[in-house]
């Protein structure tokens, strides 16, 4: 039997990842249990800039000892229920929908591609924080969180 996938003949690689200042939305999360690292894992949506919207992307964080500040971090910033966090917990439909501003770039590793979460800022700051990354930065560029 035969099947039509548009696209298949295409050459085009895939998107790229995303690189610069994104204002997100959690639209799921799992925490994830691994023999050497455990992690959170979440998937955001771009709600701005409007070039880069509804396009999604997923992070990591870890649970170690040494990067549970940049998890407490992102929850503080998004605005996750203080209480839930006094009590060290993570609750994954808690972060479905929070938003806030995320500084993103990629680093490649051994042939594959992997998305870094750099800073973290509430979704309040987003426009005073856009509109001064397109003031330093040349067009095209935003990152500068």
């Amino acid at each position: 039997m035969k099947r039509r996938i548009p696209g298949l003949h295409s050459t085009q690689p895939a998107d790229a990842p995303l690189e610069g200042l994104f204002l997100v939305r959690v639209e799921w999360a799992s925490y994830r249990w691994n023999l050497q690292k455990a992690y959170l894992s979440v998937r955001f949506v771009v709600l701005e800039p409007k070039g880069f919207q509804n396009r999604s992307f997923s992070g990591r964080f870890y649970s170690t000892e040494r990067a549970l500040w940049r998890l407490n971090w992102f929850l503080r910033d998004f605005g996750y229920d203080p209480d839930l966090l006094s009590q060290d917990q993570v609750d994954e439909k808690a972060l479905i929908n929070l938003r806030g501003v995320i500084r993103t770039s990629h680093r490649t590793l051994m042939g594959r591609i992997y998305q870094n979460l750099e800073a973290f800022a509430p979704a309040a700051d987003w426009e005073e924080l856009s509109s001064g990354a397109t003031e330093r930065q040349p067009e095209g560029s935003t990152r500068g969180l």
